[in-house]
């Protein structure tokens, strides 16, 4: 088809369908298919009802050719690049003052990205540019085209225009209110002394909330931050263990956004002085239940707000999708399958711990044991478990919780963290009795966890006694498998990654390109990486008042301890992740 007869002309199912066959991309029976099916199809957009019939693409046999292969086809014959929306990376301020909604709507058009001298803008009409002369005269730029899928636009116009309409809305709303200064700690305390706050429950703010946390959801964000600033509130994600920048908010509105979930959360929104934590439960678009813990901080510029998210589908996961190998996982069953002795699981903040542990109780709350925690705060509540929560404001703290839940006939007690030698005490007591107990510990590395029981008082003889083993662990990001590619092994890295244990030498590794479905960052999503611990006779024999984590170190490692370095050479080995990944998390002995 001659591209001069299509310029300036809405396509139609038979243009879509004879540039597919020109292109090679579709047989002629599957055009037929197309062109007897299309009345079935007449409410979609052309590009959707010539992908709704499903038919093969010819350049790629396993697929069928989608929204995204015909949008780039299209675009490809009118120079236009196609154009995945990336809502992380789309400045939604800027691109909605360049035309009204209504603009948008009637032309069937959406502004992506937004420059001093250019604007280029999507459309799924590659040809239509009745609406670009104009256009350009008003905002005297560039215009640069590109094409998007009808998905795409319908979506996100929709979304974009509401979220700047209830932002402006709600600034209206809260004219005055909620301005920041570099000095307004005293301004704060005023407001805490009066105990006025924003109306946060108009609609605009409602709308706000409601996008924000449907978004961090789409996302995969495991935690949302919302922070003040000296002129302006910023919303960031945290995904895959990095923060992104997602939204800047007008000062007033960011005060009434945190206002508003304080109230979800059940907190004193009066109370701006001091920290707070609350906790909140909603649903993910796909219709599941998801828990938010809520916690807010005063700072120079007004109060900072972090919800972290817990996803049961996250925090609940089978051990197959954890990371251990076969190996680490018999010795880790074996140590949670005991009656009775303690066992950690050790790594910093954001390391996997909570997720580890929920699986494994999961795993052991049988309708024959009572399982009961002490936790500060319950992560997630979960119907299998007795759950208790630290409240230090009524004396609760892990200790007494421990000797409470003694008296509650327990077979199986996790308590949150061992930080103090009160807590260590009750918890070593509890697995003496003859139960088994589950904690953590911030440690390095697994062999760490027993100087750490020493350093906060408890005597070797004890450990020996009850101490069934210790897992360390960190999460690294995985290479997203849709675009990673092999390379040659940086032997030099390797070495570092594997001395002094010089691990087999993998003949290929891969490494990250970014495509869309991991927007641009070559990884996609998290997998623990473990070192495991069991107390065996001869690992006990190490332990004593002046133990030698060195030398404890060597003899777990004569019996078959992986180092978490190890266990990251292995993942990379398997093409999971990069040295680089595994070097950056795991600590070096």
């Amino acid at each position: 088809m001659e591209i001069n007869t299509l310029q300036g002309k809405k396509l139609t199912v038979h243009d879509v369908v004879s540039i597919l066959l020109t292109q090679k991309r579709i047989s002629e029976d599957c055009a037929d298919k197309i062109l007897n099916n299309m009345d079935a199809t007449k409410t979609a957009s052309v590009i959707e009802r010539v992908a709704q019939a499903g038919v093969p693409d010819l350049m790629y046999p396993e697929k069928t050719l989608d929204s995204v292969a015909i949008a780039e086809v299209l675009g490809k014959l009118a120079g236009q690049k196609y154009y995945h929306i990336d809502p992380l990376k789309v400045d939604v301020t800027a691109i909605t003052s360049v035309m009204s909604y209504e603009f948008a709507q009637q032309h069937q058009i959406l502004a992506l990205e937004v420059s001093p001298t250019e604007v280029i803008f999507g459309s799924c009409e590659p040809f239509l540019d009745a609406w670009e002369d104009g256009l350009r005269h008003v905002l005297r730029k560039e215009i640069r085209r590109a094409v998007i899928t009808p998905e795409d636009l319908r979506r996100y116009t929709v979304e974009f225009y509401n979220l700047a309409r209830s932002v402006s809305g709600a600034a209206v709303d809260h004219q005055g209110q909620g301005e920041s200064k570099v000095s307004n700690m005293e301004q704060l305390l005023e407001l805490g002394r009066k105990g006025s706050s924003h109306d946060a429950n108009d609609q605009h703010i409602v709308n706000i909330v409601d996008w924000l946390l449907q978004y961090a959801f789409d996302q995969r964000a495991s935690d949302i931050h919302l922070e003040p600033r000296r002129d302006q509130g910023v919303l960031r994600f945290r995904i895959d263990g990095v923060l992104h920048a997602v939204y800047q908010f007008p000062v007033q509105v960011t005060t009434a956004v945190l206002s508003r979930i304080k109230i979800l959360g059940r907190m004193n929104v009066a109370e701006k002085r001091k920290p707070q934590d609350g906790r909140l439960k909603t649903k993910t678009p796909e219709g599941s239940e998801v828990e938010l813990r809520l916690s807010t901080m005063p700072t120079a510029f007004g109060e900072k707000l972090v919800m972290r998210i817990f996803d049961p589908d996250v925090l609940l996961k089978p051990f197959s999708e954890l990371g251990l190998i076969q190996e680490d996982y018999k010795r880790w069953h074996h140590m949670t399958s005991q009656n009775s002795g303690i066992v950690f699981v050790t790594g910093p903040t954001g390391s996997g711990k909570t997720t580890t542990l929920y699986s494994t109780l999961k795993v052991l709350a049988t309708p024959e044991v009572n399982l009961c925690t002490i936790e500060d705060p319950i992560e997630m509540v979960e119907p299998a478990f007795n759950q208790m929560q630290v409240q230090h404001n009524i004396d609760l703290t892990f200790a007494s919780g421990v000797r409470a839940l003694l008296r509650q006939d327990p077979d199986i007690i996790m308590v949150g963290e061992i930080r103090d030698l009160e807590t260590a005490e009750n918890a070593i007591e509890a697995a003496l009795t003859g139960h088994l107990v589950l904690s953590t510990l911030h440690t390095n590395d697994a062999p760490s966890a027993i100087s750490r029981l020493q350093e906060l008082g408890i005597p070797p003889y004890l450990i020996k006694a009850t101490v069934l083993g210790v897992m360390a662990q960190r999460l690294v990001r995985r290479l997203c498998p849709h675009c990673k590619v092999a390379q040659p092994l940086d032997e030099k890295a390797w070495d570092r990654l594997t001395t002094p244990w010089r691990a087999g030498v993998p003949t290929e590794t891969f490494g990250p390109v970014g495509c869309l479905e991991c927007r641009d960052t070559g990884y996609l999503g998290r997998e623990g990486i473990y070192e495991v611990l069991p107390m065996s006779e001869t690992v006990k024999e190490h332990i004593d008042e002046q133990t030698d984590v060195a030398k404890l170190r060597a003899q777990a490692y004569k019996e078959g301890m992986r180092s978490l370095r190890i266990s990251g050479a292995q993942k990379v080995a398997r093409g999971i992740t990069t040295i680089e990944e595994v070097m950056r998390v795991a600590p070096l002995n």
